[in-house]
């Protein structure tokens, strides 16, 4: 049984449509690279999955549940955790007192006390922060709130993790840095969707693609077959060749 199942997911903001009968599915351990243009619906897919919107139509499942009408902070609790495009952590915090709002609200609530400060710790040290755990959000580098964004996703124990663009705007030695970190998080149990415009990033990463444009799915497999399919290539560069 797949762990999360996106069926016939359609929305549409007025007379625009922005996802048109997607479907795919993600098993456990799978990383799921999602590309394409801009303006391709990329984030909107993202936020159907976490429950920032409701889709017009289809359906979707999570570990063999109907979570189509759940709200966000119920699917947060049930194990999908995200993080955002523009970070924005609370800049007047600490990066463990950022972290504990994810301990603290994630995983159901069910995690208290000295033990809803292990997650948070242990949180901060698998996103690489544990040098800054007692900086304010306000001192942080884009780097750094790159990864107090991942720290507190994790911190709300996800069994799928949602990366939205989470190497945008590094340079390539942070890039390289980061894809480390996300690899160490696949390999401790957890399963990812991430959405990204740096391709050889995500190629350092995921076992499986989705092309998407217009919000409808181009072609869906393995990395390479996807990048080498003339209707990527075609989306990307404006020509088959």
């Amino acid at each position: 049984m797949a762990l999360l199942t996106v069926e016939g997911v359609s929305k549409r903001f007025g007379a625009l449509s922005v996802t048109e009968d997607m479907s795919f599915e993600l098993h456990e351990g799978d990383a799921l690279g999602i590309v394409g243009p801009n303006g391709a619906g990329k984030t909107t897919l993202l936020n159907l999955i976490a429950g920032d919107i409701k889709p017009d139509a289809g359906r979707i499942t999570f570990q063999g549940n109907d979570i189509t009408s759940l709200s966000a902070h119920v699917r947060c609790h049930r194990g999908i955790g995200r993080t955002s495009q523009i970070p924005r952590p609370f800049e007047g915090l600490t990066v463990f007192e950022n972290v504990l709002v994810g301990s603290t609200f994630g995983a159901g609530g069910r995690v208290t006390g000295a033990a809803r400060d292990e997650v948070a710790v242990a949180a901060i040290e698998q996103a690489g922060m544990m040098q800054r755990a007692n900086t304010l959000g306000s001192g942080l580098t884009l780097l750094e709130r790159k990864r107090l964004e991942l720290a507190r996703a994790l911190a709300t124990k996800p069994r799928v993790l949602l990366l939205d663009e989470i190497a945008g705007g590094l340079t390539e030695a942070e890039v390289l840095s980061l894809v480390d970190t996300i690899n160490d998080i696949r390999a401790s149990g957890v399963s990812i969707v991430w959405i990204e415009h740096i391709v050889h990033a995500l190629l350092r990463v995921v076992n499986r693609m989705l092309a998407i444009n217009y919000g409808r799915k181009l072609i869906e497999g393995k990395p390479a077959e996807v990048m080498a399919s003339n209707e990527v290539k075609s989306v990307y560069l404006g020509s088959d060749a």
